[in-house]
C-alpha cells in the first residue's frame, strides 16, 4: 500500500500526521494507527482501492460544484470564489434584511466587502450558496456589562429549595440569580443543562449529555409553568410526597430515585395537559412548531431509544437498534412517531417546561439587574450513542472518541468517550449541526462557555475500542467556526468564554483575542514550577479570571491539601506518593501566601485560615486586569469538597454535592456576604488602576 496516498488522504480527511507532544518532541503517526482512525472517522483505507474510493468521498463532500453550501467571510473582507466561477461573472446577492445587490466580481474572481453582518444568499454562475459575514468579534464584556464585571459560577444541580424532590431545578436557578445580583453580581455562570438520556439514569455527568441541542428534562420546575395547583395535583397522583421529601434530604443526589420520581411527576401532568383546556396549550403548539425537524428528531429519538430495549431489557446504541430505525429520516420511524404521537409529544412537553424555566431565570437575572446575567456550558461533544449523534449522522463522528494524548498530567493520555462534529461533514451541510448548536445554547443566556475550546481548532480522537494513544489529531476548519460564533454571538449581543486549559496549540489564544473570545486563568494555574505566582499586571486583559473550576479543588480544599487525600484514597495515587505531593503544595503554599500579602494586604486576619484565604483570593482576582471574574460558588462559601474528580466514576460523588442552603438565602450568611463585598470593591479599584 502506497503510505504517500494514505497520508494524502489522512491530510485530506483533515488529520496531522506530524505533532508534538507536552514535552516537545516531535512525533508521527503509525500508518496503522492512521488506517483505524480513518476508518471511525468513516474513511476505509484498508486497501489502496479503499483509499482511492475515500478521496473520491472526500471529494465529493465539498458540495455542489466544488463550492460548499456556506462560505463565510468577515465583513470588510473580498470573498474569494478563484477556481469555482469565472473573473468579471455576474452574480445576485440578496441580504438578510431583503435588500438585493447586483454586480460583477473582479479581476480575480472576487465579492467585494459586505458590510452587513449576516446570512446572505449568493447566486453566481448556477450557484445559490450563503455567504456568513462576521462582525469584527463578539461583543466584549465591557460593551455588555462595563468595565468591572464580576459574577459566580454554580452547579444547578446541586441547588436547594423548598420542595425541589432531591435535584435542582430552574426554580433554584432563578432564586439565586436574584440572591446573586443583590450582591452586585453581573453574570451567573452555569453547569451544562444539556439533554441527558431520559431511559439511562446511571449516566448523568453533565459533559457526556445525548444532545447539545436540547436541555435535560429533570431540571425543569413544572409549577413555574403550570401553576402550583397542577405539581400538587401530579405529586398526589402519583404518590411520592414522602419520597419527594426523603430525596429532598439527601446530602448526596440519588439520580436513580430522582429521575423515577421526576419523570413519573412529569407524565401525571401531560396526561392532565393532554386533556385540553389549558391556558399554555397555545404557547406549547408555538413552541413545538419553532422547534421544528431538530426538536421532532430528538423527541422521537427519545421515544426510540425507551422503546428499543435490548435483550435484557436495558437501553442500547442506536447503532444496535434494528436497521429501519438507524437513521431519523426512515419511512418506520415516520410510522413508528405516528403509532406513538403521545409518546413524542410527551418528551417536547418536557423540553417546552425546561426551555421556558430557563428562559425565566435569564429573565429573573437581567430584571433583578445583572448585565449579562446566565452565561451557558457548552460540553466539547456530546455521547455517540445520543439523540445528536443519530439526529445528524453525516456531520457527527459517532465511532471515534474525544480525548488527549499522553501529556506531562496524564502519561496514559485520555479518552472521554463522547463524539465530535465531523469537520467535512459540517461543510457539506453549510455548518448547520454547529450553528444550530451555538442558537440553541444563546438562546436562554447573556453568554457562553465553550469547554475545551481548543476543539474549535483540532481535537484528539481515538478509534472505538483503541486506546488513548492509538489516536490522531483532527482539524477542524477553525476560521470558518470563529466566524460563526462572532456572527451568532453578535446577534444575541451575548459574550464568549473558552475553556483554554491543557496542552494549547500554537496561535490559538491570539486568534481568540482578535476575535474577542475570552480565555481562561484559573489562580493555582498562574504560576512557575518553584511555586511563584503570577503579579496582577501579569495576568492577561484577554481571559476570565476565576479561583477554581469544577474539576479542580476548591480554595479551601487545595489549602488542606483535601485533594490530594481523595487521589490517594481512590487509587490515582499511591500513598507512598504523598510526602512528595505534599511538599510541593508546601511551595505552592508559600508562594500563595506571599503573592497575596503583597495585593491583599488590606484582609484581616491569618492566611492560614481557609476563610481567610478566600477573602483574600476574592481580592486579588478582583486586582487583575481579567474583564470578567468568575468567583465558584464553593469558593464564595469556603466549602471543602470539589464537583468533580476527573478520571473516577464510582469512587468520588462526582456531579453528586448539593450546597448547604436554600437558594434564595445561599449567598447571605456574614462570610459569604463579606467576601462578595470585597470581590466587588476590588473590581471597582482594579479599573480604577488600570484606567490611570
Amino acid at each position: 500500500m502506497s503510505d504517500e496516498r494514505l497520508n494524502r488522504l489522512a491530510e485530506a480527511a483533515g488529520l496531522s500526521i506530524d505533532w508534538v507532544d507536552a514535552d516537545g518532541r516531535d512525533q508521527r503517526v503509525a500508518p496503522d494507527t492512521l488506517r483505524a482512525v480513518l476508518k471511525g472517522l468513516g474513511l476505509n483505507a484498508d486497501t489502496d482501492a479503499d483509499v482511492e474510493q475515500s478521496l473520491a468521498t472526500l471529494e465529493a463532500a465539498n458540495g455542489d460544484g466544488g463550492i460548499p453550501p456556506m462560505l463565510t467571510v468577515d465583513h470588510d473582507a473580498m470573498l474569494d470564489l478563484a477556481g469555482h466561477v469565472e473573473p468579471g461573472t455576474r452574480y445576485s446577492l440578496q441580504l438578510e434584511d431583503g435588500h438585493r445587490l447586483e454586480g460583477e466580481l473582479d479581476g480575480q474572481a472576487r465579492l467585494g466587502p459586505i458590510e452587513t453582518p449576516g446570512y446572505h444568499h449568493l447566486e453566481v454562475a448556477g450557484h445559490r450558496l450563503t455567504v456568513a459575514v462576521a462582525p469584527p468579534a463578539c461583543p466584549s464584556v465591557e460593551d455588555v456589562a462595563g468595565p468591572n464585571a464580576w459574577g459566580l459560577t454554580v452547579q444547578v444541580y446541586g441547588l436547594r429549595r423548598r420542595g425541589d424532590g432531591g435535584l435542582g431545578d430552574t426554580q433554584a436557578l432563578e432564586a439565586l440569580a436574584r440572591n446573586a445580583a443583590a450582591h452586585g453580581a453581573d453574570a451567573l455562570g452555569i453547569s451544562p443543562l444539556h439533554a441527558m438520556f431520559t431511559g439511562n439514569s446511571g449516566q448523568y455527568s453533565p459533559y457526556s449529555p445525548s444532545s447539545r441541542l436540547f436541555f435535560n428534562i429533570l431540571h425543569s420546575a413544572p409549577e413555574t409553568i403550570l401553576g402550583e395547583k397542577a405539581m400538587r395535583m401530579a405529586v398526589d397522583a402519583c404518590g411520592l410526597a414522602d419520597e419527594l421529601e426523603r430525596l429532598e434530604a439527601l446530602e448526596l443526589i440519588d439520580w436513580d430515585a430522582v429521575s423515577r420520581t421526576r419523570q413519573c411527576l412529569l407524565r401525571a401532568l401531560f396526561e392532565d395537559f393532554s386533556k385540553g383546556g389549558n391556558a399554555q396549550q397555545a404557547d406549547f403548539d408555538s413552541f413545538r412548531e419553532a422547534g421544528g425537524e431538530a426538536l421532532e428528531n430528538h423527541c422521537r429519538f427519545e421515544a426510540l431509544h425507551a422503546a428499543l430495549l435490548s435483550a435484557d431489557g436495558h437501553p442500547q446504541h442506536w447503532r444496535d437498534w434494528p436497521a429501519q430505525y438507524r437513521t431519523p429520516d426512515s419511512p418506520e420511524v415516520e410510522r413508528f412517531a405516528a403509532e406513538h404521537a403521545d409518546e413524542v409529544s410527551y418528551y417536547a412537553f418536557c423540553q417546552w417546561l425546561i426551555a421556558r424555566g430557563l428562559e425565566r431565570a435569564q429573565t429573573a437575572a437581567r430584571s433583578a439587574g445583572m448585565k449579562i446575567g446566565l452565561i451557558s456550558d457548552l460540553a466539547v461533544g456530546a455521547d455517540g450513542g445520543g439523540s445528536q449523534a443519530w439526529s445528524r449522522q453525516d456531520e457527527v463522528l459517532a465511532s471515534v472518541s474525544v480525548g488527549a494524548p499522553p501529556d506531562i498530567i496524564n502519561r496514559q493520555g485520555q479518552s472521554w468517550g463522547i463524539s465530535a462534529f465531523s469537520p467535512w461533514g459540517l461543510k457539506a451541510h453549510g455548518y448547520r449541526a454547529f450553528i444550530e448548536m451555538v442558537r440553541a445554547n444563546l438562546a436562554h443566556a447573556g453568554g457562553m462557555r465553550i469547554d475545551h475550546v481548543m476543539g474549535l481548532m483540532r481535537l484528539w480522537v481515538v478509534p472505538a475500542g483503541a486506546g488513548p494513544k492509538e489516536g490522531a489529531y483532527l482539524n477542524y476548519p477553525f476560521d470558518d467556526l470563529l466566524r460563526l460564533l462572532s456572527l451568532e454571538a453578535w446577534r444575541r449581543n451575548a459574550v464568549v468564554l473558552g475553556e483554554d486549559l491543557g496542552t494549547v496549540p500554537e496561535g490559538l489564544r491570539d486568534k481568540l483575542a482578535a476575535r474577542g473570545l475570552l480565555g481562561m486563568r484559573v489562580l493555582f494555574f498562574e504560576r512557575d514550577h518553584n511555586g511563584t505566582f503570577k503579579e496582577p499586571h501579569e495576568w492577561p486583559a484577554s481571559a476570565i479570571g476565576t479561583s477554581t473550576t469544577h474539576d479542580l479543588p476548591t480554595i479551601n480544599g487545595w489549602w488542606q491539601a483535601h485533594d490530594i487525600d481523595w487521589r490517594i484514597r481512590v487509587g490515582q495515587h499511591q500513598e507512598h506518593e504523598r510526602p512528595q505531593q505534599l511538599d510541593e503544595r508546601e511551595r505552592e503554599r508559600k508562594g500563595l501566601l506571599h503573592l497575596l500579602r503583597k495585593h491583599a494586604a488590606e484582609i484581616d486576619g491569618d492566611l492560614h485560615d481557609p476563610e481567610v484565604l478566600a477573602d483574600a483570593c476574592a481580592a486579588f482576582l478582583g486586582r487583575t486586569p481579567a474583564p470578567l471574574v468568575l468567583f465558584p460558588v464553593e469558593d464564595a462559601l469556603c466549602l471543602l469538597e470539589q464537583p468533580n474528580l476527573p478520571g473516577i466514576v464510582d469512587t468520588h460523588p462526582n456531579w453528586r454535592r448539593r450546597y448547604p442552603a436554600d437558594s434564595a438565602s445561599l449567598l447571605d450568611p456574614p462570610a459569604c456576604a463579606r467576601r462578595l463585598a470585597i470581590l466587588a470593591d476590588a473590581r471597582k479599584q482594579s479599573i480604577g488602576k488600570h484606567a490611570r
